[in-house]
Formats: C-alpha cells, structure tokens, sequence
C-alpha cells in the first residue's frame, strides 16, 4: 500500500480521533497522543516518501519483530519504550477492528511508531515532542538565505523532503515533492502570520527585554547561548516574536504586525450545545 499524501495523514489523524472517544482514560490517551504526534513528526520533519519506502520494504518481505530496532542511546530507552507500549495498544485496538479499512488504517499508524525506533529517530521525534510542548511556533527542517541555495539543497537530497517547512530569508515556505512527477516546488506559506495571530489571543505580549532598534534586537538575540524557543520583545515600541529553532540552529525576529487580517475568528454558537 502507497503512503503517498495528506490523504492517508487524515485517515490516521481521524482514526486517532475515534479512538480517543472510545478509550478514555488517561493512560490510553496518553499513548493516542504519542500515535498522533508520531504521525505528525513523519510529515513536519518531510519524511511521507521516506516512510512509504520503508512500508513498501515491510510488505515486500518478512515483517520485523515488534522490538527490532537499531540502538538508541541510553538516555532514550524511556522514549523507546513509550513507543513500544504505545505499538502494542494500537496492535491490539488493530486486531480488535471490525472493518478491514479501520485494520489497515491502525496498521499505518503501527508502522509509523516502528519507523522511528527502526530508524533511530528518538532524538530527532524527543525534540519534536519538546517543540509541540514548547508551544514553538512552526516547525521547520531547514533555513537559507535565498530560494536558489533552497532549492540546490532539495536538488542534492536522495530522497526529497515533502509536506515539511523551511525558512527562506525568514519567511516560511512549504516544501512541495511529487515523485510520480518528480516535480519539487517552494510557495510561499503564511502559517507563520496565522500562528502569530492566535498566539496574540493565547498569550498577549508582554516583553522580555526592550530595544531602540531591530539591529540591537538581533545583537541580542545571537549573543544568548540557548534562547527560548520563542518570546515577546519589543522594539522601538513594537511587539516583535523572538523565535530560536534548535533543530537547525536558527534565530529569528518576526513583528507582530504581520498577523494583521489573519485572524481566525471563533464561530458564534446559537446554543451551549456540546459539539
């Protein structure tokens, strides 16, 4: 079975949804919602076609036992075995299915934890697990300077990145890869305009530090030796976003300005009815 797009990223994002319904409790949801950001690291971190080839190589031959992994460190062993736990529940709700869609569903999400401990993963998806906690503004795999050293990097890669961000000049752009095609594009994306605007609501500014100038800021900014992954400054006056990506170590200012017309307001409800 093909891994190809957002498709199969809704199915198993929906199965994760219905699970949560049916298993309440604190320890199930805690093992949905490792599934669900396992899920969600395989395509932030641009690895859909990466992990369609490993699915493909699974079917193709004998499926490994469920505790085949490469080694990890020792300071992961907690996350491995977070994963392995969290594999045997959906391995169980996956035999416990009734129809062969929801089987084959929970099976892709089975594979997708076995994917991360197979392949290593435990440092890159333990960060990940930090940035969502973090409540860090978008994730992104890498930065540039400008779209011709953005799109070099994409050309050298084996197998190219696909449905993951990267910062040009700053700015976001979403990484495009269709391999039937074998066409890569780079549009411009403003996830980063929606995420201010809903972090104003959730967090209104209130400044760490305070500048004269955006050259003072960014003076700042590059001399702290391990920023916070994102906090409210102001710069002459204006609340800027200090953002740091450890992933790729990257340090960026963003005004609060650009979320101006993005603002995703709340639908009115005509009655309290739970929804």
């Amino acid at each position: 079975m093909k891994y190809p797009s957002t498709y199969d990223l809704y199915d198993t994002q929906e199965a994760i949804g219905k699970q949560w319904v049916e298993h309440p409790s604190p320890e199930q949801r805690r093992l949905l919602g490792l599934a669900r950001d396992a899920l969600r690291f395989v395509y932030a971190t641009g690895q859909p076609y990466r992990f369609e080839e490993f699915r493909l190589g699974l079917e193709s031959g004998a499926r490994p036992p469920p505790g085949t992994v490469k080694q990890s460190r020792n300071d992961f062993a907690s996350l491995e075995e977070e994963l392995s736990s969290t594999r045997a529940f959906l391995t169980k709700l996956r035999d416990g299915a009734e129809s062969a869609r929801d089987k084959e569903v929970l099976q892709v999400i089975v594979d997708t934890l076995h994917f991360i401990s197979v392949t290593a993963q435990h440092g890159a998806f333990s960060a990940y697990l930090e940035h969502l906690e973090a409540d860090a503004p978008p994730y992104a795999i890498a930065s540039f300077d400008t779209k011709e050293a953005a799109e070099a990097w994409l050309k050298n890669q084996p197998i190219p990145p696909d449905s993951a961000d990267v910062l040009i000049a700053d700015t976001y752009h979403y990484v495009i890869h269709d391999e039937r095609r074998g066409v890569t594009r780079l549009p411009r994306t403003r996830i980063l305009e929606y995420h201010l605007a809903d972090l104003k609501q959730r967090n209104p500014p209130v400044a760490v530090a305070s500048f004269a100038t955006l050259e003072e800021a960014e003076a700042w900014l590059k001399a702290l030796p391990e920023p916070a992954r994102w906090a409210w400054v102001s710069i002459a006056g204006e609340p800027y976003l200090a953002v740091y990506h450890p992933n790729i170590q990257h340090r960026a200012l963003y005004p609060l300005s650009m979320s101006n017309g993005y603002e995703i307001e709340d639908e009115e409800e005509e009655e309290p009815n739970e929804t």
